[in-house]
């Protein structure tokens, strides 16, 4: 996600922000991020303290299958009407993120072995959700199961919360059900987070509006997505010394990206040799999506 950005929308446009109970958004078509989804429940639903997944008899994990499969049936049964959205390729920029989170996971998996040897049920609980990472088979596995269920999903062609702003943003469905924060910044004129966190956590389901939050902190979104970049994305590495404050500071008097380079003391503030700051604003403004107005798109996502 993009570091702070939830914190900077709290202090700078809490009216963006409403919170609802699940029953409230009855008959409404959410968009969801699949893949955030099933990282969540391979992380959650666990057979015990030893940190391992729920298995069938041949040894498979099935803890993505029971995850989806009660969340679902728990939206649908508040009235809610999901939409599913599976992650396709992840861009060229996307390389160096993804190849810092296999090295994490690699470090955690050296960890958990270290713990279990040690028989340290809190080292192991922490290490065994570090090791974590959604497979194409998990995708495979949800998406057999929402077909037998009769729920709608498609593949995106990329990111799945850019193909979710779109089906957004095209009036095929209310919001975008995600935990990422990054998929305003593709432009989704409504999101919701905590919609499939466990209801052992409480959480109220988070709205956030993205007008409000344009209209609140007095920016243009071409002003909203360099205020992004410089907090931090997957895209790109960001300006080292510029925290959430410092990046909202200077957006407001300067604009954009290209206009902070030219006056921040680069002495100060590191910034990256051969910053891909542009790619990376391509990235979240035109990115690689199934058109809202695609029919067999349409057809895919149709709740009958």
């Amino acid at each position: 996600g993009i570091h702070g950005l939830s914190k900077v929308i709290a202090d700078q446009a809490p009216r963006a922000l409403k919170e609802y109970t699940l029953q409230q958004l009855f008959n409404r078509k959410v968009a969801i991020d699949a893949s955030t989804s099933i990282y969540q429940f391979l992380i959650a639903v666990r057979s015990d303290t030893m940190g391992s997944q729920l298995t069938n008899a041949a040894g498979e994990t099935t803890s993505h299958l029971m995850g989806m499969f009660y969340r679902t049936i728990r939206l649908v049964e508040a009235g809610l009407k999901p939409i599913y959205v599976f992650d396709g390729k992840a861009p060229m920029a996307k390389a160096r993120e993804l190849s810092k989170r296999t090295e994490k996971r690699q470090e955690a998996t050296d960890g958990l072995a270290a713990a279990r040897e040690a028989g340290n049920e809190e080292d192991i609980m922490k290490f065994s959700k570090r090791t974590v990472k959604v497979t194409r088979q998990h995708n495979e596995d949800c998406m057999k199961l929402l077909k037998l269920m009769g729920v709608p999903y498609i593949q995106a062609p990329g990111e799945a919360e850019a193909q979710c702003s779109e089906i957004v943003k095209g009036c095929l469905a209310y919001a975008v059900g995600s935990e990422d924060l990054d998929t305003i910044t593709f432009g989704a004129p409504i999101m919701m987070r905590y919609l499939t966190v466990s209801e052992a956590k409480k959480l109220p389901i988070a709205e956030y509006t993205l007008s409000k939050i344009l209209e609140d902190m007095e920016m243009t979104m071409d002003q909203f997505v360099d205020m992004c970049i410089l907090l931090g994305c997957d895209y790109c590495d960001s300006i080292r010394g510029i925290g959430p404050k410092k990046a909202l500071e200077l957006i407001k008097e300067h604009k954009s990206i290209e206009a902070i380079l030219e006056v921040i003391d680069q002495e100060k503030y590191k910034v990256p040799e051969n910053w891909n700051f542009v790619e990376a604003r391509e990235l979240f403004k035109n990115p690689n999506v199934i058109p809202a107005s695609d029919p067999e798109l349409q057809q895919a996502i149709k709740w009958d």
